[in-house]
């Protein structure tokens, strides 16, 4: 299998962490670590369901790698995430020192990867990641895109129905 096919294959398994996200109500966004071509990690937004402001998918799966490696530093390992990570999850990658990030779509609002800074490739850093953007990049967008629709038809359709 080349390294497309890896690609598109482990984004599926973080898309399917995403759909379980929003099954629950959540952003639907999923992570994945892979180590050695196994998958040491999986996660998915919980902050609705955990009111926590810090369960991202990225955050989750790196304390979940982290216990799987039996250590802080996850190198030689890959984060798959379907969307461009946010200042926060790029700190959390960066200080965890895992060198590939494989993210779907951007966020242009929040990403902290390519749209808005580039803190993952800032020589300033003493940790720099290899970053490979947009796979799958229009599934992973459709799934927030519908996600977010949703929420505004129901809180327009919850207003009118106020209203009446």
């Amino acid at each position: 299998m080349d390294a497309f096919e890896k690609n598109r294959m482990y984004m599926q398994l973080a898309i399917d962490e995403a759909m379980k996200a929003e099954a629950l109500g959540e952003v639907p966004i999923g992570a994945i670590i892979v180590h050695d071509d196994k998958v040491i990690a999986r996660a998915h937004n919980l902050r609705e369901t955990s009111q926590n402001a810090v369960t991202h998918a990225e955050l989750s799966a790196i304390q979940d790698a982290c216990k799987e490696v039996g250590s802080w530093r996850l190198e030689d390992t890959t984060l798959y995430v379907t969307l461009e990570p946010c200042p926060m999850c790029a700190g959390a990658i960066l200080q965890s020192r895992i060198p590939r990030v494989v993210y779907g779509a951007r966020d242009l609002k929040g990403g902290c990867v390519d749209s808005l800074y580039r803190l993952l490739n800032d020589p300033r850093f003493n940790h720099e990641c290899h970053v490979t953007e947009g796979v799958l990049a229009e599934e992973c967008g459709e799934m927030l895109t519908a996600f977010f629709r949703a929420i505004r038809e129901r809180k327009k359709e919850n207003k009118k129905n106020n209203r009446a």
